[in-house]
């Protein structure tokens, strides 16, 4: 009987430790208690940009030490003069500064790097401020002129421009004749000008070659030759007398392959993909570009249009000699002379005499601010082409 009851004694406290070694092993799952999940967090990139206290320390110490280095050696040691000289010595000191500043805590290849974004920047900042200085200074000349209402609603008819005040006469010949002449280069230049970039893109027969070299050609041309070309054949040859007409195809000479290039160039970025899509539903190649590509290129077609105006708007060689000047306000195009706003800031920059030069530098604030604003559009369209500036 006592042999019995510590059998199943010893049975059942064997059985109650192998219950708890398993529950300490696998512990049961409560429903109504969520388990926390620790999440990890996600693998960001390193922004490459950021400037580190390391770069901006270098950077500024090696523009002091070469400006201070230079002022004593350029100014007091060597007693050399000249603000260019002094910046061209500065520039070439600050890169050996940064250089040697890199290469103290730095490999070859950040060194390199360094150097190389140093002289980019550098180039980019002088093309800024030559531009800024241009802007400001042309502005800054023209301003005597351009406060003036007369100036932009009277032409010269009955002024001396040298001798009247400001508050008479103005430049509305000449903005009118600019408007005409560009308006009908454009007429001229457009249609030829896409017609060359489809025929590149799209056709691309046996003489695209011959056409492409010809059309880069072109537009390495010197302005002066496509009014000699005009000259001689409209005028000389043919007898007809110079007007805006003629000013108007000089410059549709010149910008007829600026928007050929450039539209050429747009057309090939439109996907094949769409040109496939429609001849898959039975379009032909002429209603496939007329119907699809040009659609879809036509906001890079417009970008191409205002590059070529932008372009022309400020050429003077061929007006000087096919179109001739004038003081009055002439909306003829074949008949008589016709002022425009490069011819007028030509003469009045060449007459040496002062109310007359500052007129010049009103019309050449006016022309700039144009060419600005045109080049301005275009930014805007390419960056609604692409989605992005």
């Amino acid at each position: 009987m006592t042999t019995t009851w510590q059998a199943s004694t010893a049975d059942s406290t064997s059985t109650d430790l192998v219950r708890i070694v398993a529950d300490d092993q696998f512990p049961a799952t409560v429903p109504d208690q969520p388990t926390a999940v620790t999440s990890m967090p996600a693998d960001q990139p390193r922004p490459l940009s950021r400037k580190t206290l390391d770069d901006r320390a270098s950077l500024w110490a090696s523009m002091l030490a070469a400006l201070a280095f230079v002022w004593v050696v350029y100014e007091h040691v060597l007693q050399w003069s000249g603000t260019v000289g002094f910046i061209v010595c500065v520039w070439v000191c600050f890169l050996g500064c940064y250089a040697g500043v890199s290469a103290l805590s730095h490999p070859l290849p950040i060194v390199k790097d360094r150097v190389a974004a140093a002289v980019v920047t550098s180039a980019a900042l002088l093309v800024g401020f030559a531009l800024a200085t241009t802007l400001i200074s042309t502005l800054w000349k023209g301003w005597p002129a351009l406060h003036h209402l007369n100036f932009y609603t009277k032409d010269l008819t009955g002024i001396g421009p040298a001798t009247d005040p400001l508050t008479k006469g103005g430049i509305y010949h000449a903005i009118v004749g600019t408007a005409l002449e560009v308006m009908v280069a454009v007429v001229i230049s457009l249609p030829l000008g896409i017609g060359t970039a489809v025929f590149l893109s799209e056709v691309r027969g046996p003489g695209t070659r011959l056409v492409r070299t010809v059309v880069e050609a072109m537009t390495a041309l010197p302005d002066i030759l496509a009014g000699l070309f005009v000259y001689t054949l409209l005028i000389l040859i043919l007898g007809w007398e110079r007007s805006g007409f003629a000013a108007a195809v000089a410059l549709s000479i010149t910008m007829t392959p600026i928007i050929a290039r450039s539209a050429e160039v747009v057309l090939r970025v439109v996907p094949s993909g769409l040109r496939e899509a429609s001849m898959a539903l039975g379009a032909s190649h002429w209603q496939t570009v007329r119907r699809v590509v040009l659609p879809t290129a036509k906001a890079g077609l417009a970008t191409s249009l205002i590059l070529g105006i932008a372009r022309v708007a400020g050429e003077t060689a061929p007006l000087l000699i096919v179109s001739g000047s004038s003081i009055f306000t002439n909306h003829d195009l074949l008949h008589h002379n016709m002022n425009s706003l490069p011819l007028f800031v030509y003469l009045g920059v060449k007459s040496g005499q002062g109310l007359y030069i500052q007129r010049a530098y009103g019309a050449a604030s006016v022309l700039l601010l144009l060419v600005l604003t045109l080049f301005i559009i275009t930014r805007l369209l390419a960056r609604n082409r692409t989605g992005k500036s």
